[in-house]
């Protein structure tokens, strides 16, 4: 049965300009949520144009075909609505909440900039700048700005779309043209490379017909064919360090090579389990023996994925387990501990009690997931655009639960078995 959450009906459908559309009616609320995402995203993005999805995200705000600059934010808030966009990894959204009977005019604006962006010379420098001001607050001025994100991505993979920075430089920011920004919409923004989501307190076939009348003659393009990303193995272990002038204590992230998150998707979150195991809460393996009794970490983390999406990749992931040392500890020691604890749980698996605290904290996390409108939608969103079926969404909650001790100790072992690559921030100047 599908979760609660999720909704037991779906409606999925398709326009004939190719856009894949998705309706999850909850009639519990009042609102509706839209999001539109986009099948393009940092790993996109060429050689010499760093940073230009999350740019030209910036750039589906400054007005579009009907709509003048500034207005799309006026017309949702104006409504009780909340709106905002990101880039991803493998893909662009786009979303609004708004109240049920404002649903129209969130359908027309996300519509009306899928015609058309208004991409002009001046708002192209106004949002070149308001990106560098975003790189200053979140990267440049920030202790352990991007850390490990923007760290251990150029030591775990090869390729220029796995390891190049997603905020981008400001020499590839600044050189940008309007003719490439207009490219770039030409080339992803394409109906057919993107999925609607509607979810929410809606009737399906008011929506259908909203749908249709406000995205149906967007021209239809054709679409790129997504490149492969897949690196090969690595041959070794790799390190680097930089040093944060306004770090205050040192940190470490050891990063590992997972399973194909869309072929392998077992075994990858399997690798979801073994996080917690060794780092989700107190009782977890290597909080109890890192912070707790050997005091080597003042904190420590594990994780899938280098932007917190465990569920919303399709390319080369990471396995992460990071933390913060005191003045003078030994990154070397901890990697030890935590090469001895994936080999202990290669060795024996987690315990029953383990295993069912693992089961529950997986399927909690999936329901504070989806549990916002726009959460829900989203997710919905990736699962149509990179698994075909937004409906796989609906057995997630189930197939965390069937994962057993032996997979998760599978998990471990792989991890054992392949080469690591170890990020270091050190405080101060070099």
């Amino acid at each position: 049965m599908p979760e609660p959450l999720i909704g037991a009906r779906l409606e999925r459908f398709a326009l004939p300009n190719g856009l894949r559309v998705v309706l999850a009616p909850d009639p519990a609320v009042p609102v509706a949520a839209v999001a539109v995402l986009y099948d393009v995203g940092i790993r996109s993005e060429p050689p010499g144009r760093t940073g230009f999805a999350h740019l030209f995200e910036h750039l589906m705000f400054q007005g579009s075909a009907k709509v003048p600059k500034l207005a799309h934010a006026r017309y949702v808030q104006t409504s009780g609505g909340s709106f905002n966009g990101s880039t991803h990894l493998d893909y662009t959204v786009y979303h609004e909440t708004l109240p049920g009977n404002a649903l129209e005019r969130g359908l027309f604006l996300e519509a009306d900039r899928m015609r058309g962006p208004r991409i002009t010379e001046a708002n192209l420098r106004n949002q070149v700048d308001v990106v560098a001001e975003e790189i200053n607050t979140n990267v440049t001025n920030r202790a352990y700005g991007g850390f490990p994100w923007l760290h251990l991505p150029p030591l775990l993979f090869d390729s220029f779309a796995n390891t190049h920075d997603g905020y981008g430089s400001q020499v590839d920011l600044e050189s940008a043209t309007v003719a490439e920004a207009e490219a770039f919409f030409e080339r992803y923004y394409a109906p057919a490379n993107a999925v609607l989501c509607v979810a929410g307190g809606i009737d399906v076939g008011e929506t259908v017909e909203l749908v249709t009348r406000h995205f149906g003659d967007v021209p239809a393009r054709a679409v790129p064919v997504r490149p492969d990303f897949a690196e090969p193995p690595l041959t070794g272990p790799r390190r680097g360090e930089s040093h944060d002038r306004l770090a205050p204590l040192p940190a470490f992230a050891a990063g590992w090579r997972v399973p194909d998150p869309i072929g392998e998707l077992d075994a990858y979150l399997a690798h979801h389990l073994l996080a917690d195991l060794l780092a989700g809460g107190e009782p977890a393996r290597l909080v109890r023996r890192l912070v707790t009794d050997e005091n080597l970490v003042t904190d420590v983390s594990a994780g899938l994925g280098l932007m917190g999406d465990a569920l919303a990749v399709r390319g080369p992931g990471a396995f992460v387990v990071s933390g913060f040392l005191p003045p003078g500890g030994d990154v070397d020691k901890v990697v030890r501990v935590v090469d001895e604890e994936l080999a202990r749980i290669a060795a024996d698996g987690p315990d029953e009690d383990e295993l069912t605290r693992l089961r529950t904290m997986a399927r909690s996390r999936l329901l504070r997931e989806l549990d916002p409108l726009i959460g829900r939608a989203k997710l919905l969103g990736v699962f149509e655009q990179q698994r075909g079926d937004a409906g796989l969404l609906a057995g997630l909650a189930t197939r965390y639960a069937s994962i057993t001790a032996d997979e998760i100790a599978a998990a471990a072992a792989a991890l054992c078995g392949r080469h690591r690559a170890l990020a270091e921030i050190l405080p101060g100047r070099a």
